[in-house]
């Protein structure tokens, strides 16, 4: 199917109703019409994700802030301006359209323009049949591993759910979060947009999350994990864990910064030394582990300064969420 007939028919799928998964910079998204509580409510099946774990909606334009938001603060205006269309995920006050199972319930909405150009195409012609607005979280199941190209999507969701092809997502991580609900700027969720740069924008530096912070998406303790259990180690610690691991009988996988030093590893995946092609390549190195059908997974810890905060964060949650009862 030619690109454009695929794009329509997507397009044409979502206004009745139904689930596609589309590319974005960042990951594969699980889309669904965001006006339409039905539709995103087979989103939740889908993924199996609780009605409480609010989705973001994606828009085709920044024009499209006051259709889904109550109020468009000035540094709202101000980021998109600098970083739309990107990877940038916005929360505001949620405006009357918004479906509160859009929302898990909550009075705010997370809201993003993608910049992938499928993604945009798709945005543009659901624009002239729907809402234009594309409710969509990462299109696995909850908890799992982020999807960075459509193989992946079928590997999660078998060859029913309709999938946009879009090559493999250029960031490779998830958008940045920032919570502009309440006045002062809070980072929710790191990402290849720096707090550094949002504060060069914003004249302010984001603060914390605290209790009072709207639930968003990817910010659950233990998410992005492989079914394998995994723990981040240290450099000088991990060939000793590997002969350890090894010695109990069990089978291993390694992602390091480095090439091979532990010959009884199963596998041994060399990791990229800057932060941006680790992003860009961790989400498929962690499926690509998993599908070795080994007994765990050590991570060699990344760098703890500024540069690779995005970074640790998803691996950091990864390693939270081994399986119950496994002991990395």
């Amino acid at each position: 199917m030619e690109r454009a007939e695929a794009i329509e028919s997507a397009a044409r799928r979502l206004a009745a109703g139904e689930c596609i998964a589309f590319p974005t910079e960042t990951v594969y998204g699980l889309g669904a019409d965001a006006a339409n509580p039905a539709a995103v409510a087979r989103i939740f099946v889908l993924k199996g994700r609780p009605s409480d774990h609010p989705l973001i909606v994606h828009v085709p334009e920044a024009t499209a802030l006051e259709a889904w938001a109550a109020e468009v603060p000035a540094g709202a205006l101000a980021l998109a301006d600098s970083f739309w269309p990107g990877p940038l995920t916005m929360i505001l006050r949620r405006g009357p359209r918004v479906p509160k199972a859009v929302t898990g319930g909550q009075d705010t909405v997370g809201l993003r323009c993608p910049s992938h150009p499928v993604a945009r195409e798709l945005l543009a012609a659901f624009a002239k049949r729907g809402s234009g607005g594309i409710a969509a979280p990462s299109a696995n199941k909850f908890g799992h591993v982020s999807p960075t190209t459509a193989q992946h999507v079928r590997d999660e969701f078998g060859p029913d759910l309709p999938v946009l092809e879009g090559g493999a997502c250029e960031v490779g991580i998830e958008s940045t979060i920032i919570d502009l609900s309440r006045g002062t700027p809070v980072l929710l969720r790191p990402g290849s947009i720096s707090r550094e740069q949002i504060a060069r924008v914003l004249g302010i530096a984001p603060g914390e999350r605290d209790a009072q912070s709207p639930r968003a998406s990817g910010t659950l303790a233990a998410h992005y994990a492989p079914r394998t259990p995994l723990a981040l180690v240290e450099e000088a610690e991990l060939e000793s864990r590997v002969r350890i691991a090894v010695a109990a009988g069990r089978r291993v996988a390694v992602l390091a910064r480095g090439p091979a030093r532990a010959s009884a590893a199963s596998q041994w995946l060399e990791a990229a030394e800057s932060p941006g092609a680790y992003a860009h390549d961790l989400y498929a190195f962690l499926r690509a582990m998993d599908a070795e059908a080994v007994d765990l997974i050590l991570v060699e810890a990344p760098p703890r300064d500024a540069a690779w905060e995005a970074v640790n964060d998803r691996l950091g949650r990864a390693a939270a969420g081994a399986p119950e009862g496994e002991e990395p």
